[in-house]
């Protein structure tokens, strides 16, 4: 584990993490997980019915099944549909800024807002949004835009059963619930990877989910 903990962007990861932690923890709308481990927020009501319902249709569109960086569609470990959408989109590009906004963090450093799809039976199971530095695939995104630092994951529907966000180390299962938007820092405050960020989307037993999520870099993303 130590290998997985040497982090070339750190020093990048802590002075974000400080800028936005700074900026939600000022805002009373803003709620924030009680727990050390990790640095959770929550937003109600970030987008509206028709925004959600939008979405919705346009990740109909473009999902296709998941991917991970060590294969294509590992079998029972990422069982979604998920797809980018068009940043040029004028409809995403305006929830994007809002995203933006709302972090404090420039757009270019986000990646392309993704979405996914759970159907019965399918989930994601526990891991990380950071990016492992020991990894082959390391020696790629070292060079678009640097590590993970926060995540930004909006829930769009009412799912019938099952679906939520769990946060394995805090022990937080965070229940899917439309226009509901959850940030977290992939990283300490020391600005290193955080173990304790570790989540899993619960197997959807009825009904389907669709999330946005939107990662930010330590630099600029190509």
């Amino acid at each position: 584990m130590t290998t997985r903990l040497k982090a070339p962007d750190r020093e990048a990861c802590k002075r974000i993490g400080r800028s936005v932690r700074q900026r939600l923890e000022a805002d009373p709308g803003i709620y924030k997980l009680p727990t050390d481990q990790a640095e959770i927020f929550a937003v109600g009501d970030f987008l509206n019915a028709a925004e959600c319902q939008r979405f919705v249709d346009l990740i109909d569109k473009v999902a296709r099944p998941s991917e991970l960086h060590d294969s294509a569609y590992v079998a029972k470990f990422r069982t979604s549909y998920s797809g980018n959408f068009d940043r040029e989109d004028p409809f995403v590009r305006s929830i994007s800024r809002r995203i933006d906004d709302l972090l404090g963090i420039e757009p270019e450093n986000g990646e392309p807002i993704q979405g996914q799809r759970y159907l019965p039976g399918q989930e994601f199971k526990p891991h990380n949004d950071w990016f492992y530095t020991d990894q082959e695939y390391w020696n790629l995104e070292k060079t678009r835009g640097g590590q993970r630092c926060w995540t930004a994951m909006a829930f769009l529907n009412t799912v019938e059963e099952g679906g939520h966000t769990h946060f394995v180390e805090v022990g937080a299962s965070i229940e899917p619930k439309p226009g509901v938007l959850l940030i977290w820092n992939n990283a300490t405050p020391d600005g290193l990877p955080n173990e304790g960020t570790l989540h899993a989307g619960t197997p959807v037993i009825a009904g389907e989910k669709y999330v946005l999520t939107k990662w930010y870099r330590t630099r600029r993303h190509d």
